[in-house]
Protein backbone atom coordinates (compact mmCIF):
# COMPACT_ATOMS: atom_id res chain seq x y z
CA UNK A 1 0.00 0.00 0.00
CA UNK A 2 0.91 3.26 -0.91
CA UNK A 3 1.58 5.98 1.76
CA UNK A 4 0.03 8.60 1.90
CA UNK A 5 2.02 12.14 1.06
CA UNK A 6 1.33 14.84 3.60
CA UNK A 7 -0.40 18.17 1.89
CA UNK A 8 2.32 19.65 -0.39
CA UNK A 9 4.84 16.89 -0.76
CA UNK A 10 5.82 16.83 -4.32
CA UNK A 11 6.95 13.46 -6.05
CA UNK A 12 10.29 14.78 -6.93
CA UNK A 13 11.28 15.49 -3.36
CA UNK A 14 10.67 19.04 -3.60
CA UNK A 15 7.54 21.00 -2.13
CA UNK A 16 4.30 21.60 -4.70
CA UNK A 17 4.23 25.68 -5.51
CA UNK A 18 1.18 26.49 -4.76
CA UNK A 19 -0.91 29.27 -6.51
CA UNK A 20 -0.16 32.77 -5.76
CA UNK A 21 -2.84 34.65 -4.09
CA UNK A 22 -4.80 37.39 -6.51
CA UNK A 23 -2.99 40.53 -6.07
CA UNK A 24 -5.93 42.25 -4.94
CA UNK A 25 -5.98 39.63 -1.62
CA UNK A 26 -2.13 40.36 -0.97
CA UNK A 27 -1.14 43.28 1.67
CA UNK A 28 -1.27 46.15 -1.09
CA UNK A 29 -4.12 45.02 -2.91
CA UNK A 30 -6.05 45.45 0.54
CA UNK A 31 -4.22 48.70 0.79
CA UNK A 32 -6.03 49.62 -2.65
CA UNK A 33 -8.95 48.12 -1.69
CA UNK A 34 -9.10 50.40 1.15
CA UNK A 35 -7.99 53.41 -0.97
CA UNK A 36 -11.07 52.81 -2.91
CA UNK A 37 -13.38 52.86 -0.23
CA UNK A 38 -13.09 56.37 0.34
CA UNK A 39 -13.87 58.07 -2.77
CA UNK A 40 -16.89 55.08 -3.03
CA UNK A 41 -18.31 56.45 0.63
CA UNK A 42 -17.84 60.23 -1.02
CA UNK A 43 -19.76 58.79 -4.14
CA UNK A 44 -22.41 57.07 -2.19
CA UNK A 45 -22.96 60.35 0.07
CA UNK A 46 -23.06 62.79 -2.24
CA UNK A 47 -24.45 61.41 -5.65
CA UNK A 48 -25.97 57.99 -5.13
CA UNK A 49 -27.88 59.27 -2.03
CA UNK A 50 -29.22 62.39 -3.84
CA UNK A 51 -29.90 61.17 -6.79
CA UNK A 52 -32.02 58.18 -5.31
CA UNK A 53 -33.43 60.82 -3.47
CA UNK A 54 -34.89 62.63 -6.39
CA UNK A 55 -35.94 60.08 -7.65
CA UNK A 56 -37.69 57.90 -4.97
CA UNK A 57 -39.39 61.72 -4.00
CA UNK A 58 -40.86 61.58 -7.70
CA UNK A 59 -41.71 57.55 -7.84
CA UNK A 60 -42.64 56.77 -4.23
CA UNK A 61 -44.38 60.05 -3.61
CA UNK A 62 -46.66 57.84 -1.09
CA UNK A 63 -43.60 55.14 0.04
CA UNK A 64 -44.73 52.82 -2.44
CA UNK A 65 -43.38 52.38 -6.24
CA UNK A 66 -46.03 54.52 -8.16
CA UNK A 67 -45.48 54.29 -12.51
CA UNK A 68 -48.61 55.52 -13.19
CA UNK A 69 -47.64 58.43 -14.00
CA UNK A 70 -44.94 57.73 -16.38
CA UNK A 71 -46.78 57.15 -19.60
CA UNK A 72 -48.82 60.77 -18.51
CA UNK A 73 -45.12 62.09 -18.06
CA UNK A 74 -43.96 60.39 -21.24
CA UNK A 75 -46.98 61.46 -23.28
CA UNK A 76 -47.35 65.14 -22.75
CA UNK A 77 -46.40 66.81 -26.02
CA UNK A 78 -44.26 69.27 -24.50
CA UNK A 79 -41.95 66.48 -23.15
CA UNK A 80 -42.03 64.53 -26.60
CA UNK A 81 -40.94 68.29 -28.07
CA UNK A 82 -38.32 68.40 -25.70
CA UNK A 83 -36.88 65.02 -25.92
CA UNK A 84 -36.91 65.51 -29.67
CA UNK A 85 -34.98 68.64 -29.51
CA UNK A 86 -32.43 67.17 -27.23
CA UNK A 87 -31.56 64.17 -29.56
CA UNK A 88 -31.77 66.63 -33.14
CA UNK A 89 -29.79 68.94 -31.17
CA UNK A 90 -27.18 66.89 -29.59
CA UNK A 91 -26.62 65.04 -32.69
CA UNK A 92 -26.05 68.22 -34.77
CA UNK A 93 -23.73 69.30 -32.37
CA UNK A 94 -21.90 66.00 -32.94
CA UNK A 95 -21.65 66.13 -36.51
CA UNK A 96 -20.47 70.11 -36.31
CA UNK A 97 -18.36 69.44 -33.67
CA UNK A 98 -16.83 66.79 -35.98
CA UNK A 99 -16.29 68.41 -38.90
CA UNK A 100 -14.82 71.38 -37.41
CA UNK A 101 -12.56 69.47 -35.05
CA UNK A 102 -10.79 66.63 -36.60
CA UNK A 103 -9.03 68.93 -39.08
CA UNK A 104 -7.97 71.03 -36.27
CA UNK A 105 -6.98 68.24 -34.45
CA UNK A 106 -4.90 67.22 -38.04
CA UNK A 107 -3.05 70.91 -37.50
CA UNK A 108 -2.53 71.06 -33.97
CA UNK A 109 -0.97 67.66 -33.07
CA UNK A 110 0.77 66.66 -36.54
CA UNK A 111 1.79 69.56 -37.96
CA UNK A 112 4.90 71.93 -36.24
CA UNK A 113 3.98 75.67 -36.74
CA UNK A 114 5.23 78.76 -34.48
CA UNK A 115 2.09 79.51 -31.83
CA UNK A 116 1.05 76.27 -32.00
CA UNK A 117 0.91 75.56 -28.24
CA UNK A 118 -1.25 78.83 -27.72
CA UNK A 119 -3.56 77.76 -30.28
CA UNK A 120 -3.85 74.60 -28.38
CA UNK A 121 -4.70 76.23 -24.93
CA UNK A 122 -7.39 78.25 -26.47
CA UNK A 123 -9.37 75.71 -28.24
CA UNK A 124 -9.19 74.18 -24.71
CA UNK A 125 -10.66 77.52 -23.04
CA UNK A 126 -14.01 77.30 -24.16
CA UNK A 127 -14.77 73.94 -22.40
CA UNK A 128 -13.66 74.89 -19.04
CA UNK A 129 -15.22 78.09 -19.49
CA UNK A 130 -19.00 78.19 -16.93
CA UNK A 131 -21.84 77.57 -19.47
CA UNK A 132 -24.00 80.70 -18.41
CA UNK A 133 -20.96 82.29 -19.80
CA UNK A 134 -20.78 80.78 -23.59
CA UNK A 135 -24.87 81.92 -23.24
CA UNK A 136 -24.33 84.90 -22.56
CA UNK A 137 -21.05 85.39 -25.34
CA UNK A 138 -23.61 84.36 -28.23
CA UNK A 139 -26.64 86.04 -26.97
CA UNK A 140 -24.07 89.54 -27.39
CA UNK A 141 -22.89 87.97 -30.62
CA UNK A 142 -25.84 87.38 -32.33
CA UNK A 143 -28.73 89.72 -30.35
CA UNK A 144 -30.15 93.14 -32.19
CA UNK A 145 -26.65 94.98 -31.24
CA UNK A 146 -24.55 92.61 -31.70
CA UNK A 147 -21.54 91.93 -34.63
CA UNK A 148 -24.35 89.32 -36.82
CA UNK A 149 -27.18 90.80 -35.36
CA UNK A 150 -28.72 91.24 -38.82
CA UNK A 151 -28.94 87.41 -39.18
CA UNK A 152 -31.80 87.59 -37.50
CA UNK A 153 -30.79 84.37 -35.06
CA UNK A 154 -31.29 85.76 -31.84
CA UNK A 155 -34.09 83.49 -30.05
CA UNK A 156 -33.67 80.61 -32.47
CA UNK A 157 -32.26 77.27 -32.08
CA UNK A 158 -29.07 78.13 -33.96
CA UNK A 159 -27.55 79.89 -31.19
CA UNK A 160 -27.63 76.55 -28.56
CA UNK A 161 -26.17 74.57 -31.56
CA UNK A 162 -23.09 77.02 -31.94
CA UNK A 163 -22.46 76.97 -28.67
CA UNK A 164 -22.87 73.45 -28.32
CA UNK A 165 -19.90 73.33 -30.69
CA UNK A 166 -17.80 75.95 -29.22
CA UNK A 167 -18.55 74.43 -25.95
CA UNK A 168 -17.22 70.87 -27.13
CA UNK A 169 -14.67 71.56 -29.85
CA UNK A 170 -12.00 70.79 -27.07
CA UNK A 171 -13.24 67.30 -26.91
CA UNK A 172 -13.03 66.15 -29.91
CA UNK A 173 -9.55 68.50 -30.44
CA UNK A 174 -7.99 66.75 -27.91
CA UNK A 175 -9.19 63.13 -27.55
CA UNK A 176 -8.26 62.42 -31.20
CA UNK A 177 -5.81 64.83 -31.23
CA UNK A 178 -3.90 62.77 -28.79
CA UNK A 179 -4.24 59.72 -30.49
CA UNK A 180 -3.44 61.57 -33.75
CA UNK A 181 -0.26 62.57 -32.34
CA UNK A 182 0.69 58.83 -31.24
CA UNK A 183 0.84 57.42 -34.45
CA UNK A 184 3.13 55.51 -36.08
CA UNK A 185 3.36 57.20 -39.65
CA UNK A 186 5.36 54.58 -41.34
CA UNK A 187 2.22 52.46 -41.80
CA UNK A 188 0.69 55.97 -44.18
CA UNK A 189 3.84 56.06 -45.78
CA UNK A 190 4.24 52.78 -46.72
CA UNK A 191 0.38 52.72 -47.98
CA UNK A 192 1.62 55.92 -49.86
CA UNK A 193 4.92 54.34 -51.17
CA UNK A 194 2.54 51.46 -52.99
CA UNK A 195 0.78 53.83 -54.96
CA UNK A 196 -1.84 55.02 -52.56
CA UNK A 197 -3.70 58.64 -52.61
CA UNK A 198 -3.68 60.66 -49.96
CA UNK A 199 -7.65 60.01 -49.86
CA UNK A 200 -7.14 56.17 -49.80
CA UNK A 201 -3.89 56.25 -47.35
CA UNK A 202 -6.85 58.24 -44.73
CA UNK A 203 -9.54 55.73 -45.53
CA UNK A 204 -7.63 53.11 -45.27
CA UNK A 205 -4.83 53.40 -42.65
CA UNK A 206 -5.63 56.81 -40.62
CA UNK A 207 -9.50 56.43 -40.21
CA UNK A 208 -9.30 53.05 -39.13
CA UNK A 209 -6.95 54.06 -36.49
CA UNK A 210 -8.37 56.97 -35.30
CA UNK A 211 -11.88 55.31 -34.98
CA UNK A 212 -11.53 54.27 -31.39
CA UNK A 213 -11.21 58.27 -30.83
CA UNK A 214 -13.69 59.45 -32.81
CA UNK A 215 -16.26 57.02 -31.64
CA UNK A 216 -15.04 57.81 -28.09
CA UNK A 217 -15.15 61.99 -28.98
CA UNK A 218 -18.54 61.35 -30.51
CA UNK A 219 -20.01 59.68 -27.52
CA UNK A 220 -18.88 62.56 -24.73
CA UNK A 221 -19.48 65.09 -26.92
CA UNK A 222 -23.09 64.17 -27.44
CA UNK A 223 -23.04 63.49 -23.70
CA UNK A 224 -22.51 66.98 -22.61
CA UNK A 225 -24.87 68.62 -25.58
CA UNK A 226 -27.82 66.23 -24.05
CA UNK A 227 -26.66 67.89 -20.72
CA UNK A 228 -26.11 71.70 -21.18
CA UNK A 229 -27.94 73.65 -18.70
CA UNK A 230 -26.76 76.93 -18.19
CA UNK A 231 -26.33 77.17 -22.05
CA UNK A 232 -29.92 76.39 -22.83
CA UNK A 233 -31.04 77.98 -19.89
CA UNK A 234 -29.41 81.54 -21.18
CA UNK A 235 -29.84 81.15 -25.08
CA UNK A 236 -33.40 79.14 -25.00
CA UNK A 237 -35.93 80.66 -23.21
CA UNK A 238 -39.33 78.96 -22.58
CA UNK A 239 -39.25 78.24 -26.46
CA UNK A 240 -36.17 75.58 -26.50
CA UNK A 241 -35.66 73.06 -23.61
CA UNK A 242 -33.50 70.04 -23.42
CA UNK A 243 -34.11 67.25 -20.82
CA UNK A 244 -31.46 69.17 -18.27
CA UNK A 245 -33.86 72.46 -18.59
CA UNK A 246 -37.14 70.58 -18.44
CA UNK A 247 -36.31 68.97 -15.07
CA UNK A 248 -35.04 72.45 -13.76
CA UNK A 249 -38.16 73.92 -14.85
CA UNK A 250 -40.51 71.02 -13.85
CA UNK A 251 -38.62 70.91 -10.47
CA UNK A 252 -38.26 74.54 -9.39
CA UNK A 253 -41.52 76.49 -11.45
CA UNK A 254 -43.81 73.32 -11.18
CA UNK A 255 -42.81 71.17 -8.23
CA UNK A 256 -43.43 68.62 -10.38
CA UNK A 257 -41.12 66.12 -9.02
CA UNK A 258 -42.96 62.81 -10.52
CA UNK A 259 -42.65 64.36 -13.97
CA UNK A 260 -38.96 65.31 -13.15
CA UNK A 261 -38.27 61.74 -12.05
CA UNK A 262 -39.20 60.12 -14.59
CA UNK A 263 -37.28 62.50 -16.91
CA UNK A 264 -33.67 61.81 -14.53
CA UNK A 265 -34.47 58.42 -14.88
CA UNK A 266 -34.46 58.46 -18.64
CA UNK A 267 -31.37 60.48 -18.58
CA UNK A 268 -29.75 58.01 -16.08
CA UNK A 269 -30.36 54.64 -18.23
CA UNK A 270 -28.83 56.91 -21.55
CA UNK A 271 -25.78 57.96 -20.01
CA UNK A 272 -24.75 54.88 -18.82
CA UNK A 273 -25.50 53.48 -22.22
CA UNK A 274 -23.08 56.56 -23.55
CA UNK A 275 -20.45 55.96 -20.68
CA UNK A 276 -19.98 52.23 -21.19
CA UNK A 277 -19.94 52.77 -25.37
CA UNK A 278 -17.37 55.49 -24.14
CA UNK A 279 -15.30 53.19 -22.08
CA UNK A 280 -14.89 50.50 -24.62
CA UNK A 281 -13.91 53.00 -27.14
CA UNK A 282 -11.69 54.67 -24.61
CA UNK A 283 -9.94 51.47 -24.08
CA UNK A 284 -9.27 50.44 -27.67
CA UNK A 285 -7.86 53.42 -27.46
CA UNK A 286 -5.04 53.19 -25.47
CA UNK A 287 -4.59 50.18 -26.22
CA UNK A 288 -4.07 51.29 -29.94
CA UNK A 289 -2.06 53.81 -28.94
CA UNK A 290 1.72 53.82 -29.85
CA UNK A 291 3.49 56.51 -27.72
CA UNK A 292 6.16 58.14 -29.73
CA UNK A 293 7.68 61.74 -29.08
CA UNK A 294 5.18 64.43 -30.23
CA UNK A 295 8.60 66.25 -32.22
CA UNK A 296 8.59 63.08 -33.97
CA UNK A 297 5.44 62.75 -35.22
CA UNK A 298 4.72 66.40 -36.06
CA UNK A 299 5.99 67.93 -39.49
CA UNK A 300 5.63 71.33 -41.40
CA UNK A 301 2.93 72.30 -43.73
CA UNK A 302 3.00 71.55 -47.09
CA UNK A 303 0.78 72.29 -49.45
CA UNK A 304 -1.36 69.54 -49.10
CA UNK A 305 -2.28 70.77 -45.88
CA UNK A 306 -3.98 73.72 -47.36
CA UNK A 307 -7.53 72.49 -46.42
CA UNK A 308 -6.90 71.32 -43.18
CA UNK A 309 -5.14 74.80 -42.47
CA UNK A 310 -8.16 76.93 -44.05
CA UNK A 311 -10.69 74.92 -41.83
CA UNK A 312 -7.92 75.91 -38.76
CA UNK A 313 -8.22 79.56 -39.33
CA UNK A 314 -12.18 79.20 -39.60
CA UNK A 315 -12.03 77.43 -36.13
CA UNK A 316 -9.57 79.93 -34.42
CA UNK A 317 -12.34 82.45 -36.17
CA UNK A 318 -14.73 81.07 -34.87
CA UNK A 319 -13.84 80.67 -31.19
CA UNK A 320 -12.38 84.25 -30.85
CA UNK A 321 -15.28 85.75 -32.09
CA UNK A 322 -17.42 85.22 -29.96
CA UNK A 323 -15.06 86.30 -26.53
CA UNK A 324 -14.46 89.70 -28.49
CA UNK A 325 -17.62 90.22 -28.96
CA UNK A 326 -17.80 90.13 -25.55
CA UNK A 327 -14.94 92.08 -24.48
CA UNK A 328 -16.16 94.54 -26.51
CA UNK A 329 -19.66 95.29 -25.52
CA UNK A 330 -18.53 94.68 -21.57
CA UNK A 331 -16.70 98.10 -22.88
CA UNK A 332 -19.54 99.97 -23.68
CA UNK A 333 -21.07 102.19 -21.46
CA UNK A 334 -23.94 105.05 -21.95
CA UNK A 335 -21.87 107.65 -23.24
CA UNK A 336 -19.56 105.97 -25.19
CA UNK A 337 -16.79 103.34 -24.67
CA UNK A 338 -15.73 102.90 -20.91
CA UNK A 339 -14.79 100.56 -17.90
CA UNK A 340 -17.99 101.54 -16.34
CA UNK A 341 -19.33 98.22 -16.22
CA UNK A 342 -16.51 97.11 -14.45
CA UNK A 343 -15.95 99.73 -11.59
CA UNK A 344 -19.50 99.08 -10.67
CA UNK A 345 -18.76 95.25 -10.26
CA UNK A 346 -17.13 96.24 -6.76
CA UNK A 347 -20.08 98.63 -5.52
CA UNK A 348 -22.62 96.93 -3.72
CA UNK A 349 -24.95 99.53 -4.20
CA UNK A 350 -24.47 99.80 -8.16
CA UNK A 351 -27.62 97.58 -8.29
CA UNK A 352 -30.32 96.27 -5.96
CA UNK A 353 -30.82 92.73 -7.51
CA UNK A 354 -27.59 91.68 -5.54
CA UNK A 355 -27.24 91.09 -2.08
CA UNK A 356 -23.43 91.48 -2.42
CA UNK A 357 -21.01 92.97 -5.13
CA UNK A 358 -19.81 90.67 -7.68
CA UNK A 359 -16.21 91.45 -6.46
CA UNK A 360 -17.21 89.98 -3.35
CA UNK A 361 -18.81 86.90 -5.36
CA UNK A 362 -15.54 86.40 -6.97
CA UNK A 363 -13.81 86.23 -3.92
CA UNK A 364 -16.37 83.51 -2.83
CA UNK A 365 -16.09 81.79 -6.22
CA UNK A 366 -12.26 81.63 -5.82
CA UNK A 367 -12.19 80.17 -2.12
CA UNK A 368 -14.98 77.84 -3.38
CA UNK A 369 -13.31 76.39 -6.11
CA UNK A 370 -10.00 75.58 -4.22
CA UNK A 371 -11.71 74.13 -1.51
CA UNK A 372 -13.21 72.10 -4.73
CA UNK A 373 -10.05 71.42 -6.05
CA UNK A 374 -8.32 70.14 -3.16
CA UNK A 375 -11.34 67.21 -2.50
CA UNK A 376 -11.32 66.49 -6.29
CA UNK A 377 -7.28 66.02 -6.44
CA UNK A 378 -7.48 63.66 -3.08
CA UNK A 379 -10.09 61.75 -4.41
CA UNK A 380 -9.30 61.42 -7.94
CA UNK A 381 -6.01 59.95 -6.98
CA UNK A 382 -7.06 57.65 -4.86
CA UNK A 383 -9.64 56.06 -7.88
CA UNK A 384 -6.63 56.62 -10.29
CA UNK A 385 -4.28 54.58 -8.54
CA UNK A 386 -6.98 52.19 -7.85
CA UNK A 387 -8.23 51.69 -11.49
CA UNK A 388 -4.94 52.04 -13.12
CA UNK A 389 -3.69 48.62 -12.03
CA UNK A 390 -4.19 45.47 -13.72
CA UNK A 391 -5.19 42.84 -11.87
CA UNK A 392 -4.79 39.24 -13.57
CA UNK A 393 -8.23 37.78 -12.36
CA UNK A 394 -10.84 38.70 -14.98
CA UNK A 395 -13.75 39.08 -11.85
CA UNK A 396 -11.30 41.96 -10.39
CA UNK A 397 -10.62 43.29 -13.43
CA UNK A 398 -14.57 43.85 -14.47
CA UNK A 399 -14.81 45.06 -11.00
CA UNK A 400 -11.81 47.96 -11.58
CA UNK A 401 -13.53 48.75 -14.75
CA UNK A 402 -17.14 49.06 -12.71
CA UNK A 403 -15.45 51.44 -10.85
CA UNK A 404 -13.80 53.74 -13.39
CA UNK A 405 -17.36 54.36 -14.89
CA UNK A 406 -19.02 54.99 -11.35
CA UNK A 407 -16.59 58.09 -11.54
CA UNK A 408 -17.80 59.08 -14.78
CA UNK A 409 -21.74 59.57 -13.99
CA UNK A 410 -21.44 62.72 -12.45
CA UNK A 411 -20.72 64.38 -16.16
CA UNK A 412 -23.36 63.16 -17.40
CA UNK A 413 -26.22 62.84 -14.80
CA UNK A 414 -28.51 66.16 -14.33
CA UNK A 415 -26.68 68.75 -12.01
CA UNK A 416 -30.13 70.27 -11.09
CA UNK A 417 -31.15 66.57 -10.29
CA UNK A 418 -27.63 66.05 -7.78
CA UNK A 419 -28.62 69.97 -6.63
CA UNK A 420 -32.04 69.19 -5.55
CA UNK A 421 -31.50 65.83 -4.36
CA UNK A 422 -28.34 67.38 -1.98
CA UNK A 423 -31.40 69.79 -0.47
CA UNK A 424 -33.99 66.90 -0.25
CA UNK A 425 -31.78 63.92 1.40
CA UNK A 426 -29.00 65.84 3.33
CA UNK A 427 -31.62 67.67 5.93
CA UNK A 428 -31.59 65.62 8.99
CA UNK A 429 -28.90 64.35 11.31
CA UNK A 430 -25.84 63.15 11.15
CA UNK A 431 -26.32 64.61 7.74
CA UNK A 432 -27.80 68.18 8.11
CA UNK A 433 -25.49 70.30 5.14
CA UNK A 434 -28.64 71.90 3.63
CA UNK A 435 -27.58 75.33 5.06
CA UNK A 436 -23.63 74.35 5.15
CA UNK A 437 -21.53 76.15 2.87
CA UNK A 438 -19.33 73.06 2.74
CA UNK A 439 -22.86 71.43 -0.04
CA UNK A 440 -21.32 74.13 -2.90
CA UNK A 441 -17.59 72.94 -3.05
CA UNK A 442 -18.87 68.95 -2.70
CA UNK A 443 -20.58 69.92 -5.46
CA UNK A 444 -18.13 71.35 -7.77
CA UNK A 445 -15.74 67.98 -6.50
CA UNK A 446 -18.10 66.02 -7.83
CA UNK A 447 -18.06 67.49 -11.47
CA UNK A 448 -14.33 67.83 -11.87
CA UNK A 449 -13.59 64.36 -10.01
CA UNK A 450 -14.06 62.51 -13.65
CA UNK A 451 -12.08 65.02 -15.34
CA UNK A 452 -8.74 64.46 -12.46
CA UNK A 453 -9.39 60.62 -13.23
CA UNK A 454 -9.66 60.82 -16.94
CA UNK A 455 -6.42 62.86 -16.56
CA UNK A 456 -4.30 60.74 -14.55
CA UNK A 457 -5.16 57.55 -15.03
CA UNK A 458 -4.34 57.07 -18.57
CA UNK A 459 -0.79 58.40 -17.54
CA UNK A 460 -0.37 55.61 -14.62
CA UNK A 461 -1.81 52.91 -17.18
CA UNK A 462 0.82 53.84 -19.66
CA UNK A 463 3.76 53.49 -16.89
CA UNK A 464 5.54 50.11 -17.81
CA UNK A 465 4.81 47.64 -14.93
CA UNK A 466 8.15 46.20 -15.10
CA UNK A 467 9.68 50.09 -13.75
CA UNK A 468 8.10 49.04 -10.44
CA UNK A 469 9.02 45.27 -10.36
CA UNK A 470 12.95 46.18 -11.27
CA UNK A 471 12.42 48.29 -8.24
CA UNK A 472 11.22 46.13 -6.08
CA UNK A 473 14.06 43.40 -7.16
CA UNK A 474 16.29 45.96 -5.67
CA UNK A 475 14.77 45.50 -2.35
CA UNK A 476 12.13 48.45 -2.31
CA UNK A 477 8.61 47.24 -0.88
CA UNK A 478 5.11 47.68 -3.06
CA UNK A 479 4.72 51.31 -1.89
CA UNK A 480 8.35 52.58 -2.38
CA UNK A 481 8.73 50.27 -5.44
CA UNK A 482 5.06 52.45 -6.75
CA UNK A 483 6.43 55.80 -5.69
CA UNK A 484 9.43 55.19 -7.53
CA UNK A 485 8.02 54.45 -10.75
CA UNK A 486 5.03 56.74 -10.82
CA UNK A 487 5.63 59.66 -8.55
CA UNK A 488 8.50 61.52 -11.34
CA UNK A 489 5.69 60.70 -14.11
CA UNK A 490 3.00 62.23 -12.16
CA UNK A 491 4.67 65.54 -11.05
CA UNK A 492 3.44 67.59 -14.41
CA UNK A 493 -0.22 65.36 -14.84
CA UNK A 494 -1.26 66.09 -11.19
CA UNK A 495 -0.29 69.98 -11.64
CA UNK A 496 -2.15 69.91 -14.74
CA UNK A 497 -5.32 68.21 -13.23
CA UNK A 498 -4.76 70.46 -10.36
CA UNK A 499 -5.10 73.31 -12.82
CA UNK A 500 -8.30 71.75 -14.66
CA UNK A 501 -9.87 70.83 -11.73
CA UNK A 502 -9.83 74.52 -10.64
CA UNK A 503 -10.96 76.01 -13.58
CA UNK A 504 -13.84 73.60 -13.42
CA UNK A 505 -15.33 74.00 -10.46
CA UNK A 506 -15.05 78.04 -11.17
CA UNK A 507 -17.44 77.84 -13.97
CA UNK A 508 -19.81 75.25 -12.06
CA UNK A 509 -23.70 76.18 -12.34
CA UNK A 510 -25.55 73.83 -12.30
CA UNK A 511 -25.87 72.52 -9.04
CA UNK A 512 -24.54 75.81 -7.44
CA UNK A 513 -27.12 77.57 -8.72
CA UNK A 514 -29.32 75.42 -5.87
CA UNK A 515 -26.99 75.53 -3.64
CA UNK A 516 -25.43 78.99 -3.12
CA UNK A 517 -26.60 81.06 -0.12
CA UNK A 518 -27.86 84.07 -1.11
CA UNK A 519 -25.44 86.03 0.90
CA UNK A 520 -22.60 83.82 -0.81
CA UNK A 521 -23.37 83.27 -4.39
CA UNK A 522 -20.70 82.18 -6.74
CA UNK A 523 -20.12 84.49 -10.05
CA UNK A 524 -21.48 82.17 -12.55
CA UNK A 525 -24.86 82.63 -10.22
CA UNK A 526 -24.63 86.71 -10.26
CA UNK A 527 -24.23 86.63 -14.09
CA UNK A 528 -27.63 84.51 -14.80
CA UNK A 529 -29.24 86.66 -12.02
CA UNK A 530 -27.67 89.31 -13.97
CA UNK A 531 -28.95 88.40 -17.02
CA UNK A 532 -31.96 87.86 -15.65
CA UNK A 533 -33.27 91.27 -14.81
CA UNK A 534 -34.34 94.00 -17.58
CA UNK A 535 -31.92 97.21 -17.55
CA UNK A 536 -28.91 98.19 -19.67
CA UNK A 537 -27.01 98.24 -16.34
CA UNK A 538 -27.72 94.48 -15.74
CA UNK A 539 -26.29 93.82 -18.94
CA UNK A 540 -23.17 95.50 -18.96
CA UNK A 541 -22.86 93.97 -15.32
CA UNK A 542 -22.76 90.56 -16.51
CA UNK A 543 -20.82 91.17 -19.28
CA UNK A 544 -17.85 92.42 -17.24
CA UNK A 545 -18.16 89.69 -14.80
CA UNK A 546 -18.18 87.20 -17.68
CA UNK A 547 -15.16 88.51 -19.00
CA UNK A 548 -13.08 88.29 -15.44
CA UNK A 549 -14.36 85.08 -14.96
CA UNK A 550 -13.52 84.11 -18.66
CA UNK A 551 -9.68 85.65 -18.65
CA UNK A 552 -9.14 83.48 -14.80
CA UNK A 553 -9.96 80.47 -16.81
CA UNK A 554 -8.20 81.46 -19.62
CA UNK A 555 -5.35 81.91 -16.96
CA UNK A 556 -5.78 78.48 -15.62
CA UNK A 557 -5.63 76.56 -18.92
CA UNK A 558 -2.74 78.73 -20.34
CA UNK A 559 -0.71 77.10 -17.09
CA UNK A 560 -1.98 73.82 -17.90
CA UNK A 561 -0.96 74.38 -21.58
CA UNK A 562 2.06 75.02 -20.37
CA UNK A 563 2.79 71.36 -18.20
CA UNK A 564 0.52 69.59 -21.02
CA UNK A 565 0.56 65.80 -21.10
CA UNK A 566 -1.24 64.23 -24.00
CA UNK A 567 -3.90 62.89 -21.68
CA UNK A 568 -4.72 66.02 -20.23
CA UNK A 569 -8.77 66.56 -21.52
CA UNK A 570 -8.43 63.19 -23.62
CA UNK A 571 -11.51 61.54 -22.23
Amino acid sequence: MTPRRPPGDHPGGGVRSRRRPTAYLTRPGLALGVAALVPLAFLAVFFVLPVSGMLARGLFPDGALDLSGVPEVLGRSRTLRVLTFTLVSSTAGVVLTLVLGLPLAFTLYRLRFPGRGVLRALVVMPFVMPTVVVGVMFRSLLSSGGPLGGLGLDGTWVPILLAFVFFNLAVVVRTVGGLWEGLDRRAEESAAALGASPWQVWRSVTLPALAPGIVAAATLVFLFCSTAFGVVLTLGGLRYGTIETEIYLLTVNFLDLQGAAVLSLLQLVAVVAMLVLAARTRSRRETALQRVGAQAAARRPTRGDLPALAMTGLAVGFVLLPVGTLVARSLQVPDGWGFGNYRALGDPDATSALRVSVSEAMANSLRTAVDATVLAMVLGLLVSVVVSRRPRSRGWARAVSTLDGAFMLPLGISAVTVGFGFLITLDRPPLDLRTSPVLVPIAQAMVALPLVVRTLAPVLRSIDPRQREAAAALGAGPWRAAWTAEAPVLARPVAAATGFAFAVSLGEFGATSFLARPDRPTVPVVIYQLISRPGAEHLGMALAASVLLALVTVVVMGVVERLRVGSVGAF
